[in-house]
């Protein structure tokens, strides 16, 4: 059994999001682990270059994960041939440019999303690298979420019969950075940065969908910008000019509807801080980060409108919690080995940068449909 080196350009990393989930939790952990083990026994390990715009982050960022390389000269890490992989999860207003520069390098590309600010920026992008034969991903994460693989398992065996609805419930309050730190970045409430929670989760929502429910035909969506001021980091009180909270039906080609709410200031009375409950016919189910209970219709108690009495039922107590049958993997992991493996020996990896580019779309939309305050249809997307 041999190991094979592959050097990553990993920029953008000092954000919480990539040091968090791909740094420590996926890059870090699978050169502890020895490197992903391919088909014919063999090992590839990862050999990280970090890169971005704070050396003295970088530095320590590298010295806390046993990296030994990091640079803030992105032309320089990408005219190395021995780089062969170039991630991004930098900001999204950064990132179109920065995979540009890494495909004209013939560099394969793995990246966050948004993979682009614009519609046409994330398609442009897709059709760049499929020009230059360069193999590329986006990351999909929730995907691999326990609660998620669950429900798709529930999905594959026909536990819901005919699925009739899905009500998507996300978010938590983000404090506004005055008398509590605020924990979500502040170019997150401006525009002007890429910022918004619709920019945000839709390119979320629009894999979960289509990987899980269906092809989406049609959505209207209400935004809001609840907390018209925040603090940032400095402490220098600013204009949030982004959404904060998104209101959004989709309808589904399938017939199905899905209620989505998203938002960055509600406070939680729910199980997790994403839950999805799925209605169908044959019983329904409500799946968190982690976890999923079921209720089928055998199970399913018989309410009846009486607001003149206190109710009698326990709602709560007659779910059911699927049991732990197997052990998770960080999702972020998981995808990180599946896309080395597609770099390395051609496995499948069907979330390319036009999977990234549909949730772009959807956000898009999402923007239209807000501002013009009507319905829009979802029209099928090429390169």
């Amino acid at each position: 059994m041999a190991t094979k080196k592959i050097g990553i350009i990993m920029n953008g990393v000092t954000g919480r999001m990539g040091t968090n989930q791909h740094l420590i939790r996926s890059i870090a952990a699978i050169r502890a682990e020895g490197g992903v083990l391919l088909s014919n026994g063999d090992r590839l390990l990862p050999d990280p270059i970090l890169v971005g715009r704070n050396e003295e982050k970088l530095a320590k960022l590298a010295q806390e994960n046993s990296v030994e390389r990091y640079s803030t000269d992105l032309e320089a890490a990408l005219a190395d041939d021995y780089n062969l992989i170039y991630f991004d999860s930098q900001t999204t207003n950064r990132r179109e440019a920065s995979i540009k520069q890494a495909i004209e390098a013939g560099k394969h590309i793995y990246c966050e999303k948004p993979t682009a600010t614009s519609l046409e920026g994330s398609l442009e992008l897709a059709r760049l690298a499929r020009e230059a034969g360069v193999k590329n991903g986006v990351v999909q994460d929730k995907l691999f979420l326990p609660g998620l693989l669950k429900l798709k398992h529930l999905i594959d065996s026909d536990y819901f019969g005919e699925i009739l609805s899905v009500k998507l419930d996300f978010g938590y309050w983000v404090f506004e950075g005055d008398w509590q730190e605020a924990q979500r970045p502040s170019w997150n409430y401006r525009a002007e940065d890429g910022g918004g929670i619709i920019v945000d989760m839709f390119a979320h929502w629009r894999y979960v969908i289509d990987h899980l429910f269906g092809e989406i035909d049609s959505l209207t969506c209400l935004g809001a910008t609840h907390i018209p001021y925040r603090v940032d980091e400095a402490g220098n009180r600013y204009k949030a000019t982004a959404d904060d909270a998104a209101y959004a039906i989709f309808a589904l080609k399938n017939g199905i509807v899905v209620q989505a709410n998203s938002s960055w200031t509600t406070r939680v009375d729910r199980d997790d801080l994403v839950t999805f409950q799925v209605d169908g016919t044959l019983g329904s189910a409500v799946a968190g980060l982690r976890d999923c209970k079921v209720q089928h219709r055998v199970t399913t108690p018989k309410p009846v409108w009486n607001p003149d009495i206190p109710n009698a039922i326990d709602f709560r107590s007659q779910w059911e919690t699927l049991p732990e049958n197997r052990s998770y993997d960080n999702g972020f992991k998981i995808q990180w080995e599946l896309f080395l493996k597609h770099v390395e020996e051609a496995a499948a990896f069907p979330w390319d940068l036009l999977e990234g580019a549909k949730g772009t779309q959807l956000s898009d939309l999402g923007l239209e449909a807000w501002r013009e305050k009507k319905w829009v249809s979802v029209p099928s997307l090429e390169v």
